[in-house]
Parts: structure tokens; C-alpha cells; sequence
């Protein structure tokens, strides 16, 4: 009876060890009891096709948050054709609004009393004239765009003072309305676009983005020359400076983090400029998302214990758009994204390093349209 009874309690002692050890795995739905107000967004997008200058971040949600073009905790790098970053582009920074020289100038009619200075080129006359002369200067408009029609007699008189001041230069636009190849060809996102070019091609930094009057623009083209003039003396460092510059794909990586009231809101990035009209054909949005997350992100460490649990089904959905590419193929279109956004506690043990919390994202994408304005 004594051998019996010992038996059972080794067996008892045994049994009640290995559901000691055993680990039993439950889930269960609570109230939320996070008492912070706000929660962070983390993201890293790559806009394929979108320039820095013209990509925007705005915050929208149900309590009246408003926040267009945030710019304190974003920074934008400008990209290469494969995604790689090339050149830090800074801070994601307010866009200033442009001087024009309003009223300062005679209507076209008046000014081509004396002849036309700014001659219009179609795509059969755009290689002749470009390669007869070594420097132009292009305004690339839309007669529709408000701030090309602005632009107008300005471009007209900065043309003909070009030609007083004996500069190497020509002067000349492009109607992107009637020569729309020619504009796609030259990849013009936005009305005006005025592009320096040397023997057809563009140069660093050839773009003109500031103030819109004739005394900004012969100043752009006066550093311009004088730029050019030392890279024939030294062509070492054009090849210097073209490793850090892409004037053929204009993509844009954006990093940075937003706090976002935790109530019903979204987040746009969004092709938008203060001072130009937007090429809506050519504002391809396609974008990676190379990672999005909620709040304090879990170390990988964290994330390692949590993966060892094998066999367990535990919620694991902290990042999942992360890697994924959404590329549109049509004009007027782009992907949205919806994400339901849910706080997960761990206890996956008795010590507080196995106590863990982390929001999980569950989501999924949809192709929209938006319409031909």
C-alpha cells in the first residue's frame, strides 16, 4: 500500500510539474484603457515619380484636425530610377509663395509691337533649334494655367532685355496643350516649368524655381553662364557635381513621423504646389511603402521573442504594407489605403520584459479614380 501510494505521488508530482511548465495561450477583446490621447506614425514612402518640391503631407480626422503640408518631423531625399536615395533634399520645408511682377509690363500685343523674343517651338522645330544653339531657356506653359498667364508678359520682356544684354542665350516657350509629346518627352510635371538646357540637355540644377520677375530670371541665367564658364575651364567638376544629381526622375523618398489623434482620420500624400498648376497626366503617384507603423515600435529583439512562441497563433500584423509596391498605369488614378489600427498586449510571461505592447494594422488597398478637371 506504502509503494502504491508513492507511486501516485510521483505521478501526481510529475503530471502537476509539466502543466506548471506547460504554456497556455488565450486572447480576449477589452476595453481600451491607453490613456495618451495621440498615437505616432511612422513611415518611409518612396514616390516613384513625384518631386520632392511638389510632394505634400497633409493630416485630416474627425475632431477637425487640419493640417496641410506638415513639415517639423518629415525629410525628404531625392531618389534615382531605381529607388536609391541620391540627394538629401532637407527638412520637408514650407512652400513660399513666388513674386511676380504684376503689372509691371505691357500686354503681349504691346510688347511684340517690335517683334516676337519669346518664339514658341513645336516638337518638328524643337531639335534644330536646340542644337543651333548652345544655351536656351524654355518656359514650358499651358494657356489655362493662372500662373503661366501671369508669367506671360514677364517672359516676354525677360526675352527681349536678354537680347539687349547680348546674352549667349535664347529665349523661347513650349505650349504643352498642343505639343503634349513634346512636354511628355521633356517629363514637365507643372505649369510653368522654365528649364535651362546646354546643347539640348539639362543642366544642374536647371530648373528655375524662384521669384518669377525679370530681374530674378537674368540673374538665374547671369550664375548660370558664369557656372558653365567655369566647368570648361575645370570639366572635372561637372562630373563631380552630376554624381549628386538627377534631372531625369524626379522620385522622392519621405521619412519622418506624424502624431495623430486616436479617432477616425487619414493622412494624404498629396502632388500639390502653391505656385504652380499641376500636369495631372503626369502627377504618377505610384509610390512604395518600405514601412508604416503605429506608436513605439518593439526592438527586433521583442519582435524575435514574440516569433518564438511557434505553433502559437498570435497576432503579429505590426507592419504589413511594409515592402509592398503600389504602381498605377493610367492617367488620373492612384491607390488608397485603408488600416484599422488596434493596441495588442503581450503577457507572454511572469517577468515585465515579457509584457509587452504593440499596435497592430489591418488593412487593405483599393484603386480610385479621381476625375479629369
Amino acid at each position: 500500500l506504502s509503494m502504491c501510494a508513492f507511486i501516485s505521488m510521483i505521478l501526481l508530482s510529475i503530471i502537476e510539474t509539466s502543466a506548471y511548465l506547460e504554456t497556455d495561450f488565450s486572447s480576449s477583446i477589452v476595453m481600451d484603457q491607453n490613456p495618451n490621447s495621440q498615437m505616432r506614425l511612422n513611415f518611409n514612402i518612396t514616390m516613384h515619380d513625384l518631386a520632392c518640391d511638389y510632394a505634400t503631407i497633409d493630416l485630416f480626422d474627425k475632431i477637425g484636425t487640419n493640417r496641410q503640408n506638415i513639415t517639423t518631423t518629415i525629410e525628404k531625399w531625392q531618389i534615382d530610377s531605381d529607388g536609391n536615395r541620391r540627394m538629401y533634399q532637407g527638412r520637408n520645408r514650407d512652400q513660399m509663395v513666388l513674386e511676380h511682377d504684376t503689372h509691371l509690363h505691357p500686354e503681349l500685343s504691346v510688347l511684340h509691337e517690335n517683334g516676337v523674343h519669346a518664339p514658341e517651338l513645336t516638337k518638328s522645330d524643337w531639335n534644330d533649334f536646340v542644337k543651333q544653339n548652345e544655351f536656351v531657356f524654355i518656359d514650358f506653359y499651358a494657356p489655362w494655367c493662372i500662373w503661366c498667364q501671369r508669367l506671360a508678359p514677364t517672359w516676354e520682356k525677360f526675352a527681349e532685355d536678354v537680347e539687349e544684354k547680348e546674352l549667349p542665350v535664347k529665349i523661347a516657350k513650349v505650349n504643352c496643350v498642343t505639343e503634349g509629346e513634346l512636354c511628355r518627352d521633356q517629363k514637365i510635371m507643372a505649369f510653368p516649368s522654365m528649364r535651362f538646357l546646354k546643347n539640348g540637355e539639362p543642366v544642374n540644377a536647371g530648373d528655375y524655381r524662384a521669384d518669377r520677375t525679370v530681374d530674378g530670371l537674368i540673374e538665374f541665367l547671369n550664375r548660370k553662364l558664369e557656372l558653365e564658364s567655369q566647368y570648361k575651364k575645370w570639366p572635372e567638376a561637372r562630373k563631380a557635381h552630376a554624381t549628386n544629381w538627377n534631372p531625369d526622375h524626379p522620385g522622392c523618398l519621405l521619412v519622418g513621423f506624424l502624431l495623430v489623434n486616436r479617432v477616425p482620420g487619414n493622412f494624404h500624400i498629396e502632388a500639390r504646389s502653391k505656385n504652380h498648376n499641376l500636369h495631372a497626366e503626369l502627377a504618377n503617384l505610384s509610390h512604395t511603402i518600405n514601412h508604416l507603423s503605429f506608436g513605439t515600435e518593439l526592438t527586433s529583439h521583442q519582435k524575435t521573442f514574440i516569433k518564438s512562441h511557434q505553433g502559437v497563433d498570435l497576432p503579429y500584423k505590426f507592419s504589413p504594407f511594409d515592402g509592398n509596391k503600389f504602381m498605377t498605369t493610367k492617367a488620373h488614378e492612384s491607390f488608397h489605403h485603408y488600416m484599422k489600427v488596434v493596441g495588442t498586449h503581450y503577457n507572454l510571461g511572469r517577468s515585465w520584459t515579457s509584457k509587452l505592447f504593440s499596435y497592430q494594422i489591418l488593412g487593405h488597398n483599393q484603386m480610385m479614380g479621381y476625375a479629369d478637371e
